[in-house]
């Protein structure tokens, strides 16, 4: 019944600019900063997952270069939207065009994976602080543990190499962000935000 409930809460009108959603009586991301569409899509996914925190979720537009923000927090309890810039993997863009074209769930791709996943526990690792993630669709993401898919932040991502290179770098599939906010992103996240993954 809760989740019925919650899929219920999800309405949508229309207004000059796009069409908003309104959730539990919040309007959800006002200003726009996230497709319409992909916001429908991710909150119809976390409806159907009780396991997920309820007060906020998060959203990856991989149809959207890495040199532009990507990554969406969005705070379902007010509808505010952060956006935060993400690296993808170089199987899923072996030219280094900046927008991913293929995505995989197998090991050894070092392609990104669509689809929904939940933020477990921070670590520290080999990048320093981490998020671990569990992906949540069979066909899509079930193997990110086994290949070590988690949120980091890497040099790669920082504004330095961007102006050096001209764009950020690419991961090995992990979600990876500027190393000034890695902090932000896993406080705001960590133990059961989901985060949707799509394009």
């Amino acid at each position: 019944m809760r989740l019925l409930i919650a899929a219920l809460a999800v309405l949508f009108f229309a207004t000059p600019a796009q069409a908003s959603v309104v959730l539990n009586g919040v309007v959800v991301d006002p200003q726009g900063a996230v497709r319409s569409d992909l916001l429908t899509q991710a909150l119809q996914v976390w409806s159907a997952h009780a396991e997920a925190r309820r007060d906020r979720i998060a959203v990856v537009d991989f149809s959207r270069p890495s040199d532009r923000p990507r990554f969406y927090v969005v705070d379902l309890t007010t509808g505010a939207v952060s956006a935060y810039l993400t690296a993808h993997g170089r199987g899923s863009d072996p030219a280094h065009v900046g927008v991913p074209q293929v995505f995989s769930n197998d090991p050894g791709s070092n392609a990104s994976s669509l689809g929904p996943y939940i933020a477990l526990r921070r670590y520290m690792g080999a990048h320093g602080l981490s998020l671990r993630l569990r992906g949540l669709d069979p066909a899509r993401n079930s193997n990110a543990e086994e290949r070590a898919v988690v949120l980091h932040s890497a040099p790669y991502m920082d504004a330095d190499w961007r102006r050096t290179h001209g764009k950020p770098g690419r991961s090995f599939g992990c979600f990876v962000v500027e190393t000034p906010l890695i902090a932000e992103v896993v406080n705001r996240l960590e133990d059961g935000v989901l985060i949707f993954a799509g394009r």
